[in-house]
């Protein structure tokens, strides 16, 4: 491969999908109960979910400095190009903190070939930039080419999302107690996108079935040749569910190329069990 392709834990790309594409991966770190864990290698997103429904509250930080600097450093000496694709920056400080390294790497080897992009994507929005990037690596595309095409993928990524219980986003501050008291009662779903890499309440609708058929709206709204490219489900820990959101998008676009992740025990631990997530690009590659 002519140009190594990295991401993060946030990118919710399982081992076997990191493996398969030849992508390198930082972790983000999950603190539950005072022990910290490494998203993706030292704790799986099923045993973050099983803590979480017994009461847990995970908390979450940014990849170190020193993982960036390490992983970095390794691809320069072997004077490996590289593209790494970051969580959005309006969620993490992990794109911040690898700018900081790209710079005091760049000083130091000045002739390196390597960017850090923000994707204001979160989850299987970012793993899937991820992917295609990689794609064309192995295609044998130029460092600028992939470049291009990733940061295209990124800025016409649309994230739209569910989650099955309010308390986990009250928990992680992203609503107020009442919202969540009051939502849980009523069994509202809130349906939610990103927004220049903000997490942005869209809508509130009341039963699942709802949801599922207001999103395919959205989609239908919002995506471009829904036939043709390929769509991400992530969920959290809730395959069923994503199953049953495919087999809607199949009839509804005779979409081919549908791909499922779990959430990741970093993005989980905020959005919580039963979360269903929707990608799609909402504008054609040229």
């Amino acid at each position: 491969m002519n140009v190594q392709i990295v991401c993060d834990s946030a990118s919710d790309l399982s081992p076997e999908t990191l493996e398969s594409y030849s992508l390198t991966m930082v972790p983000l770190k999950v603190t539950i109960n005072g022990e910290e864990y490494e998203d993706g290698k030292t704790i799986s997103p099923s045993d973050v979910y099983d803590k979480m429904r017994n009461g847990e509250t995970p908390k979450t930080s940014q990849v170190s400095s020193q993982a960036f600097r390490e992983t970095f450093t390794e691809f320069v000496k072997n004077d490996q190009p590289f593209i790494y694709f970051a969580f959005s920056s309006e969620l993490s400080g992990t794109y911040q903190s690898a700018k900081m390294v790209e710079e005091e790497i760049k000083e130091e080897y000045p002739h390196a070939q390597f960017e850090v992009i923000d994707t204001k994507a979160a989850s299987l929005g970012c793993g899937l930039v991820a992917i295609r990037a990689a794609e064309l690596a192995e295609d044998g595309y130029s460092f600028e080419e992939i470049l291009e095409a990733g940061k295209f993928q990124a800025a016409h990524m649309e994230h739209i999302f569910t989650v099955a219980d309010l308390e986990y986003l009250y928990r992680g501050g992203r609503v107020s107690k009442a919202s969540a008291f009051v939502g849980s009662l009523l069994k509202i779903k809130p349906l939610l996108h990103m927004e220049n890499g903000k997490l942005i309440p869209l809508e509130k609708i009341r039963g699942s079935k709802k949801v599922w058929k207001r999103m395919i709206e959205i989609m239908k709204e919002r995506g471009k040749d829904l036939k043709h490219q390929r769509i991400g489900i992530s969920h959290g820990d809730d395959l069923e569910t994503a199953e049953q959101l495919a087999d809607m998008i199949r009839s509804e676009f005779e979409t081919e190329d549908i791909r499922f992740e779990m959430v990741g025990s970093a993005v989980g631990a905020h959005a919580g069990p039963g979360t269903i997530a929707l990608f799609f690009l909402n504008d054609t590659p040229q």
